[in-house]
């Protein structure tokens, strides 16, 4: 990965409180959710999938808690990296 890529940045509040601070990687669409890649700053092997949602005071990220949809959301990503590669 080319690390002079500028990237958003996020900061996600962990279950221990404590703020860590996350690039997304990819914004996706799928079964009418929009899902976000994080990639940690400190771990560039540390990447996840959170949902994105929308309320009337914005968005905000959430876990995915059901292993199946994480999964297929994963593996929906890679297909699409897969028939697409970055140059």
């Amino acid at each position: 990965m080319n690390n002079n890529v500028y990237r958003d940045k996020v900061v996600v509040m962990d279950e221990n409180g404590e703020e860590k601070e996350f690039s997304i990687e990819a914004l996706f669409d799928m079964k009418e959710k929009t899902y976000a890649l994080l990639r940690s700053e400190h771990d560039q092997n540390n990447t996840f999938v959170m949902q994105v949602e929308n309320t009337d005071d914005g968005q905000f990220l959430a876990g995915i808690s059901d292993p199946s949809e994480r999964d297929m959301v994963l593996d929906a990503y890679e297909i699409a990296v897969d028939a697409n590669p970055a140059e």
